[in-house]
């Protein structure tokens, strides 16, 4: 159903590559702190995390009590972790369990889209912004579907075929196609900056589940995204006539 081991080691090998420039300038300068500006991207950015859901909107529900929500910010906190090591600039638009609606806010309904509104609000107002939101999908009525897939507004075809390739090499058994948000998702519709939604697996598939909730997979998934990014912002090669 999923990758081998030996299968899927030698492809994390080969994504691992998009992050080595960074990590061997960390290492070999003792600090992270100027790293971005040693990686070959086409121009700087913020990387704004969304862990989706939240507080009282669990999102979807596994068979054994797992909530989405709890799954998105586990991740969210060790990509950000990882972006921050190689230097990056980022922003999360939340750190724990929660909604961050209006607290004029009394309805589930009412929370719900103040929570959206908030979190577009907060992604518009940062220069240079990037974002990835955090999910997990679900299908009960099929729960063999699993995989992960990226979806994107209208500012970030390229960059989500970018992630989408990082995830069939690294997480997928079967290869997806990267798709278009659509107006029905609020935050990507709204969203000025570019913006890609990655679906990191099915909550209706317990064996995929169950990978979600260790952290060696979470691990796998917040490098994966971050190699895809960074694939997908990085400048183009340089050619060594143009300057001759």
């Amino acid at each position: 159903m999923f990758l081998t081991f030996k299968k899927w080691t030698a492809l994390y090998v080969l994504l691992l590559a998009a992050l080595f420039a960074g990590f061997a300038l960390i290492l070999w300068q003792g600090s992270a702190v100027n790293a971005s500006k040693n990686l070959a991207l086409a121009e700087p950015f913020v990387l704004v995390i969304d862990p989706g859901h939240g507080g009282m909107d669990g999102g979807a529900v596994a068979e054994d009590g797992t909530t989405e929500a709890e799954i998105n910010l586990a991740l969210g906190l060790e990509l950000e972790d990882l972006a921050r090591f190689l230097g990056l600039d980022t922003e999360m638009t939340r750190r724990e369990d929660v909604s961050i609606h209006d607290p004029a806010a009394s309805t589930v309904r009412a929370q719900k889209a103040s929570d959206l509104k908030n979190r577009t609000a907060l992604v518009n107002a940062i220069p240079g912004a990037l974002l990835v939101s955090i999910h997990q999908n679900s299908l009960p009525q099929a729960r063999g579907v699993h995989g992960a897939q990226a979806f994107y507004n209208g500012g970030a075809e390229a960059l989500a075929q970018a992630v989408q390739e990082a995830l069939n090499a690294a997480i997928n058994d079967r290869p997806k196609e990267p798709r278009a948000a659509g107006d029905g998702v609020y935050l990507m519709a709204h969203t000025e900056a570019p913006a890609v939604l990655v679906e990191c697996g099915f909550m209706s598939n317990a064996q995929e589940t169950e990978l979600l909730k260790t952290p060696a997979h979470r691990t796998r998934l917040a490098v994966t995204i971050l190699a895809g990014v960074l694939r997908g912002r990085s400048a183009p090669p340089e050619d060594p006539g143009k300057n001759s």
